[in-house]
């Protein structure tokens, strides 16, 4: 079964920067695309990041292109989300998530069957 576990959240101010990390049970997640989502309060959750199984093809949402950028360890069996010039309306919940194997990356939350429980990011001044 895929597990998965964020860690890194927390408190900043805008313009720092913080990185992310979503660890998974062993070999779970060699073949499988991940991504990261987000969630504000009131609001739906939205798709922040993915990256393939072999980490070659990446997709951004238009709000966080160029400034976040994912990536994945296939030996540590962890995938990344490192945020650059954080804003406040990046506040959020952030969860990783793991799709079927070897899917293309995608943004539809329905293509994601594995989830972790999301950790807090709060970016304010």
């Amino acid at each position: 079964q895929v597990q998965l576990v964020e860690s890194g959240g927390g408190l900043v101010q805008p313009g720092d920067s913080l990185g992310l990390s979503c660890a998974a049970s062993a070999g779970t997640i060699t073949r499988r695309s991940l991504g990261w989502f987000r969630q504000a309060p009131g609001k739906a959750r939205d798709f922040v990041a993915g990256i393939s199984w072999n980490g070659g093809s990446t997709r951004y949402a238009d709000s966080v292109k160029g400034r976040f950028t994912i990536s994945r360890d296939a030996a540590k069996n962890t995938v990344y989300l490192q945020m650059n010039s954080l804003k406040p309306e990046d506040t959020a919940l952030y969860y990783c998530a793991a799709g079927r194997q070897y899917n293309a990356v995608t943004s539809y939350e329905q293509e994601y069957p594995y989830w972790g429980q999301g950790t807090q990011v709060t970016v304010s001044s």
